[in-house]
């Protein structure tokens, strides 16, 4: 399926409508609270779900499968953004009135790249023939990483991060949560900017594991980004449902270990073997549904005292 050009310009419009309703209706204090996020979280999957639909209706039920099975897999990878946003947000010590600030600029910020990114991947899968033997050992490298334990970053003194603070003089406060403001007599960047980018590297730092992954499931660059934008779009809401409840989901990174390598000895062999479109999407929820039935059983039985998340 290739979609004309008016389906990709409404699509886009439509995904811009949506996120800058939600900016709107923020603004206006009427998603405020838990309970609103636990709703708009709702509502983006409902909406998620409702554009599966309509693209099994216009283009099948194969092409809905695909874009079901990368949605799900990147919502759930996302459950690690929302960890590494939380640090973020953290270490740079923003406060809760600023955060959904923060996080509205990420998510725009986050589209574009990921945008370039499964351009750039779509190009190089098309022009080189053995591209999923690279794609396939990287997704395959970072589930065994991810197995391991190691997704931790270092955010706040991280290289990026170091390097703006030595390039661009950075005040101590930012007043009104300005990202930029007057300090010692020139402009300069605040710890508010800071954080922004360093969730933009974060999402970034994800994207290099998720989006090779996606490809593993369909080579559709349409269907590649519209399932990345709609887990992106409900990410903010989701950060603010699972951001103190994170130590629910303590087996969820060995589900998501599973599927990166599941889905990377997939992609190697796929020259060879093509696996039904049904299968990912099933093999995908019942990894990520275990996972989570195990996380919530360990957690009505749990053996020791459970993290928390500073906020």
């Amino acid at each position: 399926m290739s979609p004309p050009l008016w389906a990709w310009l409404a699509t886009i419009a439509g995904l811009g409508g949506l996120l800058t309703a939600e900016i709107v209706l923020h603004r206006r204090g009427a998603l405020q609270g838990l309970r609103s996020a636990v709703a708009e979280s709702a509502v983006w999957i409902l909406l998620s779900s409702t554009f599966g639909l309509v693209l099994a209706w216009t283009s099948g039920w194969a092409a809905s499968g695909q874009y079901f099975s990368g949605y799900l897999l990147e919502k759930s990878l996302s459950v690690d953004n929302v960890l590494a946003f939380a640090l973020v947000l953290g270490s740079f010590r923003v406060p809760v009135a600023y955060q959904r600030r923060v996080l509205s600029l990420g998510v725009l910020g986050a589209l574009v790249l990921r945008g370039a990114f499964i351009a750039a991947g779509a190009t190089f899968v098309e022009r080189v023939s053995w591209a999923f033997y690279p794609f396939g050992a990287f997704v395959l490298l970072a589930g065994l990483r991810l197995a391991r334990g190691g997704s931790e970053l270092d955010i706040e003194h991280g290289r990026l991060i170091g390097a703006i603070r030595r390039l661009v003089p950075v005040a101590t406060t930012g007043p009104d949560g300005r990202f930029v403001t007057k300090y010692g007599g020139r402009w300069a960047a605040t710890p508010l900017l800071l954080a922004l980018i360093a969730v933009e590297v974060t999402d970034l730092v994800f994207a290099t594991d998720s989006i090779p992954a996606i490809f593993g499931v369909t080579t559709n660059v349409f269907i590649v980004f519209t399932s990345n934008a709609f887990a992106i779009l409900g990410l903010r809401s989701l950060y603010f449902v699972l951001a103190n409840a994170m130590d629910r989901f303590a087996h969820l990174a060995k589900g998501l270990a599973v599927l990166l390598v599941l889905i990377g000895l997939e992609m190697l062999v796929k020259p060879v073997l093509q696996v039904p479109t049904g299968i990912t999407f099933l093999v995908i929820a019942v990894v990520v549904g275990l996972s989570v039935a195990a996380s919530l059983r360990s957690r009505d039985h749990p053996s020791g005292p459970a993290p928390s998340i500073e906020r």
